[in-house]
């Protein structure tokens, strides 16, 4: 792969790289990764429509107060 950059970005990218103790490869496939992890997949039609199929359902909820006293309950010590 070849990325044509000005002087100025190259020198800018290399000072980056070097303060991160990185060659300048290593901080441009970082980066690269950074990106790809970014990039949503799939479709956003499908993703909605596990939204809704969800939204469908009714799971088991309570109110908050009394869900964080049931945690904090089974912290306690074991009887």
């Amino acid at each position: 792969m070849q990325v044509l950059v000005d002087d100025a970005e190259f020198h800018r990218m290399q000072a980056a790289a070097r303060a991160r103790k990185l060659s300048l490869a290593e901080w441009v496939r970082g980066h690269l990764r950074d990106a790809l992890r970014a990039t949503p997949t799939g479709s956003a039609q499908r993703k909605l429509d596990a939204v809704r199929a969800a939204s469908q359902h009714a799971y088991p909820s309570a109110d908050i107060e009394q869900m964080l006293e049931e945690i904090e309950r089974g912290y306690g010590p074991a009887r």
